[in-house]
């Protein structure tokens, strides 16, 4: 039955390519910010009301939660669940593409607008094929998966995995480090928790050729960079996968001005919640106890960003071997483990999921830059290769 079903979902997806394709390139040319996306929220309640799907929007403020259910489905059974996220990012795009950004500085450079359409796309194919499902599936459209405190922690607040109960989860995300045609999965734990930090140093200002008269902001910011260091590579057990990074040192003095005000910014990951909890006060406390020693102060403000994404093993067993049936073996990849975060994680911390990763590159079209980046864009054949992911994850028992 599965090489027959999948012959049947390659075939649909095939028709409902174009569509898809087209989906694509709307949202991508109408970006919206996280918690911002009014109307990617109305396009795709119209899509989904124009398949006759059941949905409410308004969902954590932008969000779409659809369900597709069988003749012979009951009110109390329980669901697959498949997300997709709906918010760009702050960047000015410059891929010159025919279906590029219309928003000055605002562009889909991490793929969801990839997310989006490919999750519409299965919509209609699990639509045509509900009488076979053998349970229901719940479409869950998110907001602001991009900022903090993430649009998945909002969506379950709002009981998106509740009436009828999501019991699997899965999700895929655009990669451009993989051609197009492959796929990736990795079991257990795979991406990183996700906290920011931001500290102002107080000083004294005063003069550079008079330092003695002064409580040098900029020495005391530059030496607890240098210090939280020793708090990964010397306090942190080895076997935990840890990283602290600073991206912002800001001091508006001059060559001759020591500024009274220093403010840093970074990040910390881990893949340990208990490591997690502790490596953060140890952050704050050793801040303080610098500024302190050399006569400032120091405040530091941690904004709780996403938890780790940790995969079900056997889900994730399961539908790479589907993955196999339907792209090959050879095209079909194992993932290292990432510092990188995804607040599909807030998903995975309440039910087994699995998050995997569709192959986007190719170089021959010039189709080679990073998320995030201005000239971000995907070979529009991974979109069939998603959708078909999508749908057949929903038939896996």
């Amino acid at each position: 039955m599965k090489n027959e079903l999948i012959e049947i979902i390659k075939h649909k997806s095939n028709e409902v390519f174009s569509k898809v394709k087209n989906i694509r390139e709307h949202i991508h040319q109408n970006p919206e910010l996280s918690y911002e996306e009014f109307e990617t929220m109305g396009y795709v309640s119209n899509v989904l009301k124009s398949l006759n799907i059941p949905h409410e929007k308004n969902i954590a403020g932008t969000g779409v939660v659809a369900t597709i259910k069988s003749s012979i489905h009951s009110e109390n059974d329980s669901c697959v669940g498949l997300r997709a996220d709906l918010d760009a990012l702050p960047i000015q795009e410059e891929t010159q593409a025919e279906y590029a950004s219309k928003k000055n500085g605002i562009m889909h450079a991490c793929g969801h607008d990839v997310h989006t359409a490919i999750l519409l796309g299965a919509a209609e194919v699990l639509n045509d094929l509900k009488e076979q499902l053998p349970k229901p599936v719940k479409l869950i459209f998110q907001p602001g998966e991009e900022k903090n405190p993430g649009g998945a922690s909002l969506m379950i607040e709002a009981g998106c995995l509740e009436n009828p109960k999501v019991d699997k989860m899965y999700a895929l995300h655009v990669f451009p480090d993989m051609p197009v045609g492959k796929l990736g999965f990795k079991e257990g734990l795979y991406m990183a928790s996700c906290d920011e930090i931001y500290i102002t140093v107080h000083g004294k200002g005063g003069h550079g050729a008079t330092p003695h008269q002064t409580v040098d902001s900029i020495l005391i910011g530059a030496e607890i960079v240098t210090s939280l260091q020793q708090i990964v590579s010397r306090q942190c057990d080895p076997k935990i996968p840890c990283v602290l990074s600073f991206g912002h040192f800001e001091g508006l003095g001059a060559t001759n001005i020591v500024p009274s005000k220093v403010y840093i910014k970074g990040t910390f990951r881990t893949m340990d919640e208990a490591w997690r909890h502790e490596a953060l006060k140890r952050i704050v406390r050793q801040t303080e106890y610098i500024a302190l020693a050399h006569g400032g102060s120091a405040e530091v403000e941690i904004s709780r960003g996403y938890p780790f994404l940790e995969n079900d093993a056997q889900l994730t067993k399961v539908l790479r071997r589907t993955a196999e049936s339907l792209v090959g073996v050879e095209n079909v990849e194992e993932l290292p483990i990432r510092l990188t975060a995804e607040d599909f994680s807030f998903y995975s911390q309440k039910i087994p999921t699995c998050f995997f990763r569709l192959g986007v590159r190719n170089e021959e079209k010039g189709i080679v830059y990073g998320v995030h980046h201005p000239k971000f864009d995907i070979d529009p054949m991974a979109l069939k290769i998603g959708t078909q992911m999508m749908t057949l994850a929903c038939f896996e028992n």
